[in-house]
């Protein structure tokens, strides 16, 4: 079945066909290289997010993303440093460089990129977190919850202080949680939340993707790729930030010798045919978690329509075009 969906946003990817968007080697050729194989699996505008690491490389790796001059780059998205240095709930970010969060630290940052953050991921408990929360928010910039430990109480006061979204919920948390209270129960209870989630088969299995969006409801659900370098690519070695991460091959990106995934693979096309396959949502009801949804949580707008083919049996969106 032939559709058209609007250009669809990616609020978070960390790099894509080879290119990391955290590497000291990233040029404007090789993000332009990037956008282009984004494109062509139907995103027309996202969020390159950079991970926690030193200072001066965030700065450096800025400086090109907002060189780059491309309108399909809506703003960057930090994630980190201010995040848990807990083990499984920090991920792959590397716990040298998380600090604590502050406006100096923050501003710093921001004006190392022109002002072009628009969106920030930290976790809650952080010391200075919920006054640097307040302080973006007056400021324009979004926030997200992830990559925490919370406990009920400090994930109430920043949502509270005004974060919105919870960062790939079910991920970025520690690998064993008490039944309740964790996390997740709290963010996906808390109706002024919209969550973002990685939907490839390897972050969450399809029951609990299933169980968020009904919880949730689908106008309150993003879908991310979280993607790294390895995007698009064969299996192998890459690297996000100068983290060796192997893809494997089934897909799955991970931390050699760790039970723990380090981003994604994924590509936003493939995203709205597993969550349409998990969820028996209508193909028009997951695109737009792709898409208008998350623009709309920016504050923005989609760019261009993308054409494509849905194959409701395989469960399968095959781009044909991309318009505008």
């Amino acid at each position: 079945m032939r559709v058209e969906l609007p250009g669809l946003f990616d609020l978070q990817v960390n790099g894509f066909a080879g290119v990391d968007f955290n590497s000291r080697e990233v040029t404007a050729d090789l993000v332009a290289h990037a956008l282009e194989r984004m494109r062509a699996t139907g995103v027309t505008r996202c969020l390159p997010t950079l991970i926690t690491g030193p200072f001066d490389l965030f700065a450096a790796c800025v400086r090109v993303l907002t060189a780059v001059g491309d309108p399909a780059i809506a703003g960057i998205h930090m994630e980190g440093p201010y995040i848990s240095p807990a083990e499984g709930a920090r991920g792959a970010h590397p716990p040298a460089h998380i600090v604590h969060a502050s406006r100096d630290d923050f501003d710093r940052r921001q004006e190392a990129c022109d002002g072009r953050i628009r969106l920030v991921t930290l976790a809650p408990e952080v010391p200075g977190a919920i006054r640097l929360i307040e302080y973006l928010v007056q400021s324009g910039v979004r926030v997200a919850i992830g990559h925490t430990a919370a406990t009920p109480q400090a994930i109430a006061d920043g949502i509270a202080a005004g974060a919105t979204l919870a960062t790939h919920l079910g991920n970025g948390c520690p690998q064993m949680l008490p039944r309740h209270p964790n996390p997740i129960w709290e963010l996906l209870a808390a109706d002024e939340v919209l969550i973002s989630v990685i939907v490839d088969g390897h972050h969450l299995p399809a029951a609990t993707v299933k169980a968020m969006v009904r919880a949730k409801g689908a106008a309150r659900t993003i879908l991310v790729t979280d993607a790294i370098a390895a995007a698009g690519c064969t299996p192998g070695p890459y690297a996000i930030g100068g983290v060796v991460c192997e893809l494997d091959g089934n897909g799955r990106v991970g931390l050699p010798g760790t039970p723990y995934l380090a981003g994604s693979a994924l590509t936003m096309d493939r995203a709205i045919g597993i969550a349409a396959r998990f969820t028996g949502l209508p193909i028009a009801d997951v695109a737009a978690m792709a898409s208008t949804i998350p623009a709309r949580w920016l504050g923005d707008a989609t760019a261009g329509t993308v054409v494509a083919d849905w194959d409701e049996e395989r469960w399968e969106l095959r781009v044909v075009s991309v318009r505008g």
